[in-house]
């Protein structure tokens, strides 16, 4: 029999977006917050860069605006934009509040106080950051205060398995406990996505490895619109290293300065933008795609050292202790770096409040589609999204609780018909050909007969997941590849259907780009859903 646990709202992901909802929360509600590894494991945790917020008196809201929606390809929804826009300075007020350690601008600077960079599609300098591991400070400083509060219990080791609803309500979910590999019940009142995005589905990524989709196959299963899942951005510049694994450089550094380099180190940025190192991402990513493959190089190269050693080490010193592990001086030699993914653009359609289609269920942050990030986000904006919409959702959570219904009774999840899997090859092997093949054909740049073999993969594998899934008993690496295909398969869909090229999709069959621009939505086809086995 499954464990059965009550709470008034369950929180499924343990990174900025999760911890920011809870503490917004009244401490009269019991609140639970799941991790599916430990409470590090996460993608907030690894950001480098910083959180964009209008702080200077040469900056405005308008400007901000103007930016995210030049990145975003037109496709950006406005109410979002502003609203998020607008919340910045609010939010890095909120955070200073509770600790956070951002990097301060000399005293006798006339700004602002805090130290701010600029990157890629910005024109200002507005990222506001903590050295060179924002992510890592913030998520230290909300695990701090999440500790102080008696009301919220963290459940790490709990992979969310399926949502539970009822009449499109959402009741709960169920998850799979990794140490003692038994399937727990949740019930709740409310419900929110905070899963971070589906970049694991790519061979070459920046994400930890936690990044399978889940809270967007969840939700397309229970019946959520998805949108713009075409939007797959890559991020330009990842450590080239065999051993290096999945270190991103931070765009930070093209903001202080760095020059892209081919091998023989001619800079090559300015023949694709004028922009050259500042073009926002998806030109950039694009651009040392095209010298690679030209070139038939391995990777291109990220030079900062014309800058001194002291403001190398000073302004970058994450970044300088990592490469040096690999014998790499970042003050005296170029690092050597290759485009991986990074950010999931777009994902579960939410409203302001981040309400989806589903009552009571909330999506939050990388899992969202918030209309936000449009057809390419802009750098720094994705910490300010989950911060934004964390505080929206717990305001409409406080306000409507008491009237929700408690869940009732909840089945539990029933193994009586399946047995523990010989076959866990099945596994590894589908989980290394769907990356693989996902990162050929339906990468950076695109085409409509790789897409089209790419979908035909997925549903090969899709038939031999759903045939494991029926007879064995679940493991986390079968829950993460269940959710990667339904993930994969979505990403090709919308891929297929978007006839022009737009921002991070690059496709040759469709080099230009439409004058009106669309937003590309999946609706599932209802079926009765049988929660349980």
């Amino acid at each position: 029999m499954s464990k059965q646990f009550h709470y008034d709202v369950v929180i499924i992901g343990g990174g900025a977006a999760g911890m920011t909802l809870a503490l917004q929360l009244p401490e009269n509600l019991s609140i639970a917050i799941l991790a599916k590894d430990n409470a590090n494991q996460c993608s907030t945790y690894y950001a480098q860069g910083g959180i964009s917020a209008v702080l200077e008196q040469d900056d405005s809201f308008d400007l901000h605006d103007a930016d995210t929606q030049n990145a975003g390809s037109g496709l950006c929804v406005p109410e979002t934009v502003k609203m998020v826009a607008q919340s910045g300075p609010m939010i890095i007020d909120w955070l200073a509040k509770l600790g956070m350690p951002f990097t301060k601008n000399s005293p006798d600077s006339k700004t602002s106080g805090y130290h701010l960079t600029r990157e890629g599609g910005h024109s200002r300098r507005r990222v506001v950051h903590a050295a060179d591991a924002t992510g890592k400070a913030l998520q230290k400083t909300l695990q701090a205060h999440i500790a102080e509060r008696v009301n919220i219990e963290v459940f790490e080791h709990a992979i969310a398995l399926d949502l539970i609803t009822r009449e499109n309500r959402c009741i709960g979910l169920y998850a799979f406990n990794k140490i003692n590999r038994q399937v727990i019940v949740f019930a709740a009142k409310k419900v929110v996505l905070a899963t971070g995005g589906a970049n694991k589905v790519y061979l070459y990524t920046s994400n930890p490895d936690g990044s399978t989709g889940d809270g967007i196959a969840m939700a397309w299963r229970a019946g959520c619109r998805v949108a713009n899942m075409e939007f797959i951005q890559f991020h330009p510049t990842c450590l080239f290293h065999p051993e290096a694994k999945s270190f991103l450089i931070t765009e930070a550094l093209r903001g202080e300065g760095a020059k892209l380099r081919l091998p023989n180190g001619k800079r090559f940025m300015h023949h694709f933008d004028e922009r050259a190192e500042l073009a926002p991402r998806d030109i950039v990513a694009r651009a040392i795609d095209h010298e690679m493959k030209r070139l038939g190089a391995e990777c291109v190269y990220l030079d900062i050292s014309h800058k001194s050693r002291a403001f190398i080490k000073s302004h970058f010193p994450t970044i300088y202790e990592k490469c040096k592990q690999f014998d790499i001086d970042i003050t005296r030699q170029p690092i050597p770096v290759v485009p991986a993914a990074h950010y999931t653009c777009g994902g579960v359609m939410i409203d302001l409040n981040g309400q989806t289609d589903i009552e009571n269920l909330y999506a939050i942050g990388e899992v969202s589609y918030s209309g936000l990030h449009g057809a390419n986000r802009m750098a720094s904006n994705s910490l300010l999204e989950c911060l934004t919409f964390a505080m929206a959702s717990a305001k409409h959570i406080t306000q409507t609780i008491q009237q929700t219904e408690k869940p009732g009774k909840i089945r539990n999840w029933d193994e009586s018909l399946v047995t523990d899997s010989d076959e866990e090859v099945v596994v590894s092997h589908n989980w290394d050909e769907l990356r693989r093949f996902m990162w050929d054909y339906v990468g950076i740049v695109r085409t409509n007969k790789r897409l089209e073999r790419a979908l035909n993969r997925t549903h090969l594998l899709k038939r031999e997941i759903n045939d494991y899934y029926g007879n064995f008993r679940v493991t986390s690496d079968l829950i993460e590849l269940r959710n990667l295909v339904a993930v994969a398969e979505l990403i090709i869909r919308s891929a297929l259907s978007r006839h022009e090229s737009r921002g991070l999709h690059y496709t040759l069959d469709y080099p230009q780009t439409n004058q009106d621009a669309k937003v590309t939505i999946l609706t599932p086809e209802m079926k009765p859903v049988n929660n349980s086995k």
